[in-house]
């Protein structure tokens, strides 16, 4: 009975599908589990970040016993270079070559025509061997490539040293009996393993791969999670019910796939999935311990704040103070920090009192007294609830108006005493100002958020 060899490409697949990229914990519990579950290989991403990647992948390689590490190498020496560092300290590593071989994404993508493209193949090919003995070609959107076009490089790439090809329907519209002509094609022009990564955009993921193994490939290529991507809940199903019909076999762990893939997915934020129709860019936010200073930028960046090197430390370094005790924080959490910590400054502006008049048969009216150093400042106006009409009397004492952008209270600690806790941001000429203040008078913490806000805008200004 033929063994097929299964390699994960979870990461991959998640790295493509989501818009923010998975976390330190959660690429390393995808890869774990991967582990776990027997699969041959498991496929990192290509490298993004170098720094941060590089610090990830390397952890992902020392921890991995069973599984060969496999990592894109990308485009030029430098970038083999690169892969190999991270992967160099695996059990068993192994560097993959990946290039389009359709005409449209060869000129599209590296805009290099088909002669060149050939070369390339053979330098990346040549670059990677002296590095790692075991080296992967990956022909990417391999079905709708001209055939001797194709032919002509899985022949280059094993004779400058590829062990393993591999041949990918990215478009996702092949059907199993084309899948099998295609990857007989192949066996035939090369004495290398063989290997396909189907799609399940039509449905048709599984019958496709039992189409492949019945013209003989020698593996699959299969992903936990990830949209389009062939299961590997369903492929070890298949072959656990026709594989000694087939005569083939997998070393995937059948009983523990269902239970141990639900157990990794439940570590992993799911609303990043969904589309970005189905979901604001906010929602994604999701920072823990494991954290990085960028994944920091990034998220302030997305909530429309553009923070200095110093800012972005201070917040780093209290996001990680808070995730010890609460574990992660989201979008709405994540931005009370950065008004808390980010973009400090002198206190131009001090509260000294205010009062307030309002009713449900009355309109609003506040009177909000200020001290600007030695001047004191009074405003007095009337507006759609009491929190709107301190704001007016604000903008009246210092005789400018803010656009506000967003407000936000939320209760602090429980009780009827509860402290009461108010996020203002201000935006002037497209740039947010955060503030925030505190106390058991919700009125006052509000108060207390927009001249925190309004510091940081004259401080900067001056």
């Amino acid at each position: 009975m033929k063994k097929i060899n299964v390699s994960d490409i979870t990461l991959k697949k998640l790295a493509q599908d989501r818009e923010v990229s998975l976390l330190f914990r959660e690429k390393t519990a995808i890869a774990a589990c991967a582990d776990a579950l027997g699969v041959d290989a498991i496929e990192l991403s290509a490298i993004k970040n170098l720094r941060e990647d590089t610090i990830v992948y390397k952890t992902i390689a020392k921890n991995i016993q069973k599984s060969i590490v496999a990592i894109p190498v990308g485009f030029s020496s430098d970038d083999v270079k690169n892969a190999w560092e991270c992967v160099k300290e695996a059990a068993a590593p192994r560097l993959q070559v990946e290039v389009p071989t359709s005409t449209v994404q060869m000129e599209y993508m590296y805009h290099l025509k088909a002669d060149k493209m050939i070369a390339k193949i053979a330098e990346l090919v040549t670059e990677a061997k002296k590095l790692c003995n075991d080296v992967e070609f990956v022909a990417t959107d391999a079905t709708r490539a001209d055939e001797e076009f194709l032919i002509e490089a899985v022949k280059t790439a094993e004779q400058n040293g590829a062990k393993i090809i591999t041949i990918c329907d990215d478009a996702g519209i092949a059907l199993p009996e084309e899948i099998a002509a295609l990857v007989s094609k192949v066996k035939q022009a090369v004495n290398a393993d063989v290997y396909v990564q189907v799609s399940d955009a039509i449905g048709m993921a599984v019958s496709a791969a039992v189409a492949a193994i019945s013209v003989g490939i020698d593996g699959l290529k299969c992903a936990m999670a990830g949209e389009n991507s062939l299961s590997m809940g369903a492929l070890s199903k298949a072959i656990s019910a026709r594989g000694d019909a087939i005569g083939v076999s997998v070393a995937l762990e059948n009983t523990k796939i269902h239970a141990s893939i639900d157990d990794m997915l439940s570590k992993i934020n799911h609303e990043a999935y969904k589309s970005a129709d189905d979901i604001s860019e906010k929602k994604k936010i999701l920072l823990d311990e494991d954290s990085t200073l960028s994944d920091v930028a990034y998220a302030a960046k997305v909530l429309g704040y553009d923070l200095s090197d110093e800012d972005n430390g201070k917040v780093h370094k209290v996001l990680m103070q808070v995730c010890e005790k609460k574990g992660s924080v989201g979008a709405k959490e994540f931005e009370a920090l950065i008004a808390s910590n980010a973009m400090q400054a002198p206190s131009t502006y001090h509260f000294e009192s205010y009062s307030t008049s309002c009713g449900n048969l009355t309109t609003a009216m506040s009177q909000v007294t200020l001290r600007c150093g030695d001047e004191i400042l009074c405003g007095v106006s009337i507006g759609d609830g009491p929190i709107d009409s301190v704001f007016r009397a604000i903008e009246q004492s210092i005789g400018y108006h803010y656009e506000l952008d967003d407000f936000q209270i939320q209760s602090v600690t429980d009780g009827k005493e509860a402290l009461g806790s108010a996020l203002v941001k201000l935006r002037v000429g497209g740039k947010l100002y955060s503030g925030n203040g505190s106390s058991t008078d919700i009125v006052a913490a509000s108060i207390r958020a927009y001249i925190n806000a309004l510091n940081k805008i004259v401080f900067e200004e001056a």
